[in-house]
């Protein structure tokens, strides 16, 4: 089977290096030249990389294909190109839904929407998909966890899930800069607050069978803990978050 990616930004990376670091079956992986520098760094790290000369030739040649392009991209490029029959696509284009993704490739094909991120790199994390496919969950499966999606307007509150990552990063961030302006080593702040923090989402998944509030609960009455959460709370800090969502989820 031959993997085509139309869009060479971060996350196709992400996806493209978690293929290639993993069991998944493939020939070759070709991907379009739309960002030069990202695509020359595929081709020289994986050996089944091929580099198109459009956007054409990526679906000429693949069986599935995997939209990674800004939304606006994409409504702009898809109805100029041909898709085969029997092919799967599969989007990562945030705002553009399922029907409006059927118009635009005007093919009766097998499309499904997905939210791939990061840490799929490394074979891990979730990947929402709707609508659910067997096949489509299989190859996730490989590279993470499938989370099978039954109408879009579920899928809506995943996406908008999805749009708090960066939110994490900057708290870690804040933490760590903390801790250096207190005269911590640089290299030590980050490490600590990382490997607290991956160790903490390790632990919550290890209980996410039970209520996740039991974690905070937990916390010993007039503790560190204890304080920082209520402290938080009053502020309005978790409402703020709840309010970020619900503009995320707007847009989409």
């Amino acid at each position: 089977m031959n993997l085509g990616f139309i869009g060479t930004g971060n996350i196709v990376t992400d996806v493209i290096t978690g293929i290639c670091n993993s069991k998944i079956s493939h020939n070759k992986i070709i991907i379009s030249p739309r960002n030069k520098k990202k695509a020359q760094y595929l081709k020289k790290k994986f050996k089944k990389i091929i580099i198109a000369k459009d956007n054409q030739a990526v679906i000429a040649k693949s069986d599935w294909i995997f939209l990674g392009v800004l939304p606006k991209v994409g409504e702009s490029i898809l109805p100029k190109l041909n898709f085969k029959k029997k092919q799967t696509v599969i989007s990562f284009m945030s705002t553009t839904n399922y029907p409006k993704l059927k118009k635009l490739i005007k093919k009766k094909i097998i499309i499904i929407r997905a939210i791939p991120m990061p840490p799929i790199r490394l074979g891990k994390g979730p990947v929402a998909i709707f609508p659910p496919n067997k096949k489509v969950k299989s190859f996730f499966d490989k590279i993470g966890t499938t989370i099978e999606i039954k109408n879009e307007k579920l899928s809506k509150n995943f996406w908008a899930i999805s749009g708090t990552m960066a939110s994490f990063y900057e708290l870690l961030a804040v933490l760590s800069n903390w801790l250096t302006r207190k005269k911590t080593n640089k290299s030590d702040a980050q490490k600590y607050v990382t490997l607290l923090y991956s160790a903490l989402a390790e632990l919550a998944l290890l209980n996410s069978k039970k209520p996740l509030k039991n974690l905070v609960n937990e916390q010993t009455p007039g503790g560190l803990n204890w304080q920082g959460v209520n402290e938080l709370r009053k502020s309005g800090y978790y409402r703020l978050l709840e309010k970020s969502l619900r503009k995320i989820y707007k847009r989409l």
